[in-house]
């Protein structure tokens, strides 16, 4: 069963979406405080996203750029506004179509299915699926899923981007700046939030029973180490 996360102030239009999609068998998640957007899709982890482009707080096209950074799963649009400019804003921010209301339910329900078969079925790239492993430690990068044994755990994309490093580099030191520059390429951010990532994945690896698996190098930046391996 597919997860469709509906990102809609209207009411009205959020229960139709919602009724109409479960009428056909779709599982739906509804977001109620629209300055918490990205808390709601990164725990729902959906299949697929609609979203509005008015919204309160933050319009849809800066939500699209918060999703972007966290997965690759189809964005439709569906808005009353109609120019060519908003239509262009949507997909350059990284959506997938562009619905225009009054909209048709079939027509939304046969794009939403176009793009889940795009994405995850019949159409979906048959490519062989890129993993990192170091030691028993498994990272899958196109599911964002990290694995020791028969145990695993879900990444965000961006904490799948620092276990990429930190693995492809194992036992060398990765500099934060190294860091930087692959979670975040020209975008100017904080480095505390780098601090912030870093932490995240160590309650990951903890998940696993891996504590202690990212050392802090002084003045340096970050390494894996194989806890599990050396009893440390």
């Amino acid at each position: 069963m597919s997860t469709i996360m509906i990102v809609e102030d209207d009411p009205k239009i959020n229960q139709l979406l919602q009724s109409q999609l479960e009428k056909y068998g779709f599982r739906t998640v509804n977001v109620e405080h629209f300055d918490r957007v990205m808390d709601v899709f990164v725990s729902a982890r959906p299949d697929l996203v609609l979203l509005d482009v008015n919204l309160p707080k933050f319009d849809g096209f800066y939500w699209c750029r918060q999703m972007r950074q966290e997965s690759k799963c189809p964005i439709l649009f569906i808005s009353a506004r109609e120019s060519k400019m908003d239509q262009v804003m949507a997909l350059e921010n990284g959506a997938d179509d562009y619905i225009t209301k009054p909209f048709d339910y079939d027509v939304v329900l046969a794009k939403i299915r176009s793009q889940l078969r795009r994405a995850y079925g019949l159409y979906a790239p048959q490519e062989g699926e890129r993993t990192v492993e170091v030691s028993g430690l498994k990272l899958f990068l196109e599911r964002m899923e990290l694995s020791m044994q028969d145990q695993k755990v879900e990444l965000s994309k961006k904490e799948a981007l620092l276990l990429e490093a930190l693995m492809n580099q194992y036992p060398r030191v990765v500099s934060r700046e190294r860091l930087l520059e692959k979670l975040w390429d020209e975008q100017f951010v904080d480095e505390n939030t780098l601090n912030v990532y870093i932490t995240r994945v160590r309650g990951k690896l903890k998940d696993l029973g891996l504590e202690g698996a990212v050392e802090t190098v002084r003045g340096s930046g970050y390494r894996l180490r194989t806890v599990w391996e050396d009893g440390q």
